[in-house]
Parts: C-alpha cells; structure tokens; sequence
C-alpha cells in the first residue's frame, strides 16, 4: 500500500458540502463558509454534490472526487474542508487522493475553538476534545507513526510509533479528565456560595452569533468580546450585576451553541455549560432576522437537553429586531401574565429596559407561602427569619412552626434544597 507523509495544512481551502437528500439551503451554505472564515482559511471555491448515500470509502462519489481534486490543483489549496462528519477511514482515503490536508466539520470547528480559548480552562476543555477526536485518527496514512523503533532492549518487533503516541495520548486525556473534574469541583464550590447568599444566576444561551456577548456586556456594563462571527467568545464569563427590584444576580455568559455539534464537544465542555443547568433562569437569545430561527431554536433545545438543563425557566430573548420591518420593542406575556419573551436590538441598545424589568418579574415575584415545618426543621426557620420574609408564624401542640411567609419562588427553593428538603413536602 502507498503511504505518504501528511500534510501540515495551510489557509487556503475548497469547501465541499453533500447534500443527503434534499438541496442545502442557503442558510447552511452560508454558516459552513462562515464557519471556515471564522478559522482564519481563505475561502477559495464551494464545492455542492448531491447523492442518495455517502461513499463510504470517500464519503463523495468518484467522479466528484475528480473534480475536487483539479480544483485543488487548479487553486493550489492547502486545505479541504468537508461540511460533515468523516470517518477517519475516509480522511485518510480523501487526503491520500487530493494529496493536500483534509478536516471535517468537526475537526474545523476544534480548531476555531483551539484559537478562541483564553482561559485556562478553556483551553483544557479545547485540547481535552481535540485528542478525543485525534485518538481515532491515529491510524495508518502518517508514514512516520509506522516505524519501529530501535536501540538496546528494543530490536525485532519492539513498539512502533503509532502505539507509543497512542499510549501517550491516552494518558494526556486521562490528565485532563483529571483536571477538568478540579475545574467541576471549583465551579459547584462557586455555585454553593452563591446559593448560601441566595444569589440568583441569569445564564445566556443560544446559537453562535445570536448575539449573546453584545447582550450580556449591555446587561452588565462588561467588556467581553463581541464579533459578527461565529464563537466570537468561548469562555464563560461571569458577572455580578444589581438590578433594581430584584438585588444581585450573577449573569453567566456560554459558549454558543451550533447544529450538528458532536457528542464528545458538549460532553468536553459540560464544566462550562452546568452553569446552564444550575441557574435560576436561561435567556435563550434568539436572532429573529435569521430564516433559520426555528432550526436554530431546535438546536439549542438538543444541547440544553443533552446536559440536563431543558427543565430550567426559560426567558426568550428574540435579538436583532432592528433588521425587521417592525422594530419596536415589546413584551410577550403568558396565560399566567408572566413574561415569556422580550423583542429587543441589544447592539442598539433597544429594549433592555423591557428585558430588566422581565428579570425582575420572572425572578423577583414575591408570592405568598404556608410552610409547616418540624421541630427538627429550625435551621432553616431561622433562614426565613433572617431574611426577613415571615409575616406570621403559629405553634402548634406537636411543636411544628406554621409559618405564614412572601418570598420569590427561586430564593424559597434554593433555601429549602440547602436544608434537604423538597418544597412540596413543607407546604401547607
């Protein structure tokens, strides 16, 4: 079998997208040239075919493969970007025929986060995902993982290069694993403190480029970087903020979301995104303007749901209606009276005031309570005494203290799960 020695790639690329079944829409056709503009690669020519099923040997058909391949001679390109997820069995096969370096959606979307990293951790959640997807690729195609090494103790079969990387990257994501699980326990301590002090969490979430960045530094007079591109930002950033009604609250800025983002990415940067799942409210920012809002909605429905946090309070924040013919600013109620959705420009500055006040509505809602609490229960009797919420109390013969209080529902929730309770238990 011929071998070769494998590209180091480069910023020159031919986009090659394959439509299943139906024509690509535009909208994909425009996120997958973005996204390649967005890793920094000069976009030389899209590529469009069209067939019932991938080859499975080069995921495109032979006569396509043929034409891929003069235009990679014809551009001198560096670089073929696939819009799809190939086998390793297929990159190998596709860079050993267009004899230049070939990258799949989800190694394109590693490397644009591997330069969005800043923090520390982020870049360990990047390089965590980046060997997990390399681990199945170390296979043959790269001549100099195939020879053996040498020296005393190891002539004859001795361990080829390719087993050694392999043992070698197996104990760096053990490594990371490791200190990723540090990052978890770092993050759950934050989050215990800010439930001690009772103080509410408010996470954006949304598609990449929904504008969640923009929001979040006009929320929080922050500075975090904000780009027309997609994953402009990917570290999460937090931010303590007072809002008037309401207190303190911690807003978390995530990472964006993206169709079709593999399993192994959510599950390397779940640290980040369980801020989602412990927060008292999600703003799911929403680009109006896009045609492709409802897909894009389902998307970040499917990650929400992959890392548990489909079940937190939701807030619609449908972003950029300046770019629509109706740019007013207005508020969506539902059956309850509450709001469900705030129509803002957050780059304009438009509706903010509406989305605050909505804030404070959907968490700072004081509600009357009856509590029935034991005597085992006076710790957290005395917490509702701290912060002052009970209006009367009565004892009855068993001792147990009927409490008559007004407290939001999140701050009453996050009393009764730090003293191990259900709230359903102690109503009554």
């Amino acid at each position: 079998m011929e071998y070769f020695e494998r590209p180091v790639g480069g910023e020159r690329a031919l986009l090659v997208h394959m439509s299943l079944q139906e024509a690509a829409s535009r909208d994909d056709l425009d996120e997958f040239a973005e996204l390649a503009r967005s890793a920094g690669v000069q976009v030389l020519q899209l590529v469009l075919a069209r067939r019932p099923r991938p080859d499975a040997r080069t995921y495109v058909g032979r006569g396509k493969l043929e034409e891929i391949r003069a235009l990679v001679e014809e551009h001198d390109a560096e670089v073929v970007l696939f819009d799809h997820t190939l086998t390793p069995a297929q990159e190998r096969n596709l860079e050993r025929e267009l004899s230049c370096r070939v990258l799949d959606r989800t190694g394109l979307i590693l490397d644009i986060f591997a330069q969005r990293a800043r923090t520390h951790e982020g870049k360990l959640q990047v390089e965590l995902a980046q060997l997990e997807h390399l681990s199945s690729r170390l296979v043959r195609g790269w001549t100099h993982l195939e020879r053996q090494k040498g020296g005393i103790g190891l002539r004859g079969p001795g361990e080829t290069q390719l087993e050694t990387d392999r043992r070698l990257l197996r104990q760096r994501v053990a490594q990371l694993k490791l200190r990723l699980e540090d990052v978890r326990r770092t993050r759950s301590l934050g989050r215990q403190a800010r439930r001690k002090a009772s103080v509410p969490v408010v996470a954006l979430v949304g598609y990449t480029n929904a504008g969640k960045s923009t929001l979040f530094n006009q929320l929080c007079a922050a500075s975090v970087y904000a780009a027309d591109q997609l994953f402009a930002t990917l570290d999460p950033t937090l931010r303590r903020w007072r809002l008037e009604g309401l207190g303190e609250v911690v807003f978390a800025d995530t990472v964006g979301f993206l169709r079709d983002l593999p399993h192994h990415l959510v599950d390397a940067f779940r640290a980040t995104l369980e801020e989602t799942v412990d927060a008292d409210l999600l703003l799911q920012v929403v680009d109006v303007a896009s045609s492709e809002r409802e897909r894009q909605m389902a998307a970040v429905e499917e990650v929400l749901q992959a890392v548990g946090a489909d079940a937190v309070p939701r807030l619609l924040v449908y972003n950029k209606i300046d770019l629509l013919p109706e740019r007013t600013p207005r508020v969506d109620v539902d059956e309850q009276g509450q709001a469900c959705a705030v129509w803002l420009a957050a780059r304009e500055g438009q509706g903010l005031d509406l989305l605050r006040q909505a804030i404070v509505d959907r968490l700072g809602r004081h509600r009357a309570w009856r509590l029935l609490l034991a005597p085992a229960q006076g710790r957290l009797r005395a917490q509702l005494y701290e912060q002052q919420v009970v209006r009367e109390e009565s004892i009855d013969a068993e001792g147990r203290s009927h409490l008559h209080i007004e407290m939001a529902e999140n701050s009453l929730r996050h009393l009764v799960e730090q003293a191990g309770l259900n709230l359903t238990e102690i109503l009554s």
